[in-house]
Order: C-alpha cells, then structure tokens, then sequence
C-alpha cells in the first residue's frame, strides 16, 4: 500500500510540474487534460500526506520510548497516532477504490408519474422541485428539457438536466419507482392513498462518449404546446427524433429556436445510448453496473414517502430519516451520503478489504 501512495504522490508532483511547464501553457487541451487529472488525484494526495505525515511522527515517538526523559510525552502521542493512521488507512482505502468512469459527470434526470392518476401526478412534480432544490443547494446549475403538465399542478413527465461536479455521484441511486402513501387533498374520506413515480439518472454523455450516424436518425418537427394560452408557438419549433437501430425516441419543447430544441433533444439521446450501452457491457462481464445498489430494475420500489408518519426509507439499505417537508425542499444529503457510504462498503468487501 505504501508503495501505491507514493506512486500517487510522485504522479501528482509529475502534474504539477508539467503544468508549471511554458510549452503546456501553449497547449490549451492539454492544459485541460492535466488540470482534470490534477483535481481528480488532489483530495486523495491531501489525505496520502497526512496519512504519512502520522506515520512518520509515530515512528518518531516510538524511538522515543528508549530515552528516559522522553518516554513519558511518547507514550501520550503513540495511541492518538495510531488512531489518526488507523482512520486514514480507512479512508484511503475508500478513496482507491476503482471509480465509477461516470461519477464526475452532469446529469439528465427524467421523472415520470406512474400508478395513481392526479396523485402521482403531483408527486412527480413534487420530485422534480425536489431535484431541482437539491441542485441549488449545491449551487449546481438546472435546466428543463422537456415538460409535460397532467393537470391540477402535476406532471406526467419532466426531463431536466444538472449541470455540477460529482452531479452522477450523488445521484445515480435515485433511479428507481419511488413511492409515496398519503391522503391526497381531494379525498373526503380521509383515507391513504398509495401512488408512485418513476425517476431515470442518466450520466450526460459527451460526443467524445459516443459517436452517433446521422442518417439512423429521424428528426421531425411539431408546434410546442409548452407556453400555452396566447403565447402559443405558431411555428413548428419542437423537435422529435427516433433513433432508428434503437427505437428511442426524445421530444424537446422547451425552447423558443428548433435548433436548440434539437442540441438538447440530442444530449438526451446521447445519454440515453450511453447508459445502454453501459448496461450492455455490464451484462457481458456478468455484473452489475458500477454504482448501482440492489438490481437496479425500475419496477423495484426503492423508496417510501410516507407522510402521515413523516418517514422516508429506502428499502435498498434500510435507511430511514424523518422532516419530509425539509426532505422534499431538497435536503436529501443525509440520505445520498447513506446510500454512497452502502455503496462503498459493498466495493470494500468485494475487495476484501
């Protein structure tokens, strides 16, 4: 292991170097280059440094021990260092687990209703500005791609991109049915009702991810029917296109200009063909895509909202936290941090570690 944490360290000082170097500073995609891979390797190389730094002074300590005068303040420093490295080999640990390619990624979440007519409707909208909240939060960036409303203030379907550092990361797991049990407004009775909508986080693939022919698509345009009322597009500026060998089709609406409905029409698809192929060679190797927890089939229900008890849990890990109102305001950190610490724990003893 030491061995691998210098190899990190003399990497890392190699990056620095190269980047301090004037003939790369004429080289904007290499700068580019070097510069991602010195942000990927810095939070490893701040806790590889520490973590020798401890051992070094424990060995320091330890010889300590043989000086009469010393001895005493030795052993005070011995068993706080040793549990300072016991804590960074567990970190480590963590941290040189192989990565998810995709982790670093923005995100294309598309959140649909499912079982429940108007109820499921709502809670899908509620997801969405759940989502959405999250993002801001995180001071990440959010954009509509395409939404279709479903009557009294719910959706049927929503598809949106978030752009941020680590954007997969955080939220690959909330792929899934989501669930949700409680009495909608409308019902007199007072009775539970039980309702779902389905959430997809895609990786959003870059054209270097994947190279897409022109002539297997099929791109029609129609009249958007987003603004609605007076403001109603009069000219067909909403695009649809079928991906032919696939059979996947994307609609945008959202914006005002065809060709901007078609460059985010075409980031959907890319990301859709991506994570296909990615579950294909997944299947091929005879495991589960990296980062998922549980199957990972969208018919699998992997959380509950349950309101009149203001409780949510996720089956997959049994995790359950209370505030529903301040859990569907975004604060869903403490529940993303369980299922990437599950996740974690899961790879370590694939590892044997």
């Amino acid at each position: 292991m030491i061995e691998r944490l210098q190899e990190i360290l003399d990497r890392f000082e190699e990056i620095e170097g190269q980047l301090q170097s004037p003939e790369v500073a004429q080289q904007p995609k290499e700068l580019e280059r070097l510069g991602k891979a010195r942000a990927e390797l810095e939070d490893v190389v701040t806790v590889v440094r520490t973590y020798m730094r401890h051992r070094q002074e424990l060995a320091e300590a330890q010889e300590l021990l043989s000086d009469p005068e010393m001895r005493e303040m030795a052993e005070a420093e011995i068993e706080p260092l040793r549990e300072k490295i016991e804590s960074g080999e567990q970190e480590l640990k963590v941290l040189l687990l192989p990565r998810d390619p995709n982790d670093e990624k923005n995100v294309i979440v598309e959140v649909r209703s499912a079982a429940g007519g108007d109820e499921a409707g709502l809670f899908a909208n509620e997801l969405f500005r759940m989502y959405v909240r999250y993002a801001e939060r995180r001071r990440w960036k959010t954009e509509i791609i395409e939404h279709e409303e479903s009557g009294i203030g719910g959706v049927s379907r929503v598809v949106f991109s978030i752009d941020g550092r680590g954007a997969y990361s955080q939220l690959k797991h909330e792929s899934g049915v989501h669930r949700v049990q409680r009495v909608p407004a409308t019902e007199s009775q007072g009775r539970i009702h039980t309702s779902t909508a389905t959430v997809a986080v895609l990786p959003e693939a870059e054209e270097r991810d994947l190279e897409i022919n022109e002539k297997d698509l099929e791109v029609s345009t129609f009249r958007s029917s987003s603004a609605g009322g007076q403001h109603m597009q009069k000219n067909e500026t909403a695009i649809r296109i079928v991906h032919r060998p696939s059979g996947i089709v994307v609609t945008c609406q959202d914006e005002r200009s065809q060709q901007q409905n078609k460059l985010k029409a075409m980031a959907v698809l890319r990301s859709k063909l991506y994570e296909a192929e990615q579950e294909r060679l997944a299947k091929e190797r005879g495991e589960l895509r990296k980062g998922q927890i549980g199957s990972g089939d969208r018919s699998e229900k992997i959380r509950t909202y349950n309101f009149p008890q203001d409780r949510i849990t996720d089956h997959r890990i049994g995790f359950t936290t209370h505030s529903l109102p301040l859990f569907m305001d975004g604060d869903i950190q403490k529940m993303i941090d369980a299922l990437v610490q599950a996740e974690q724990a899961e790879k370590l003893a694939q590892a044997g570690m």
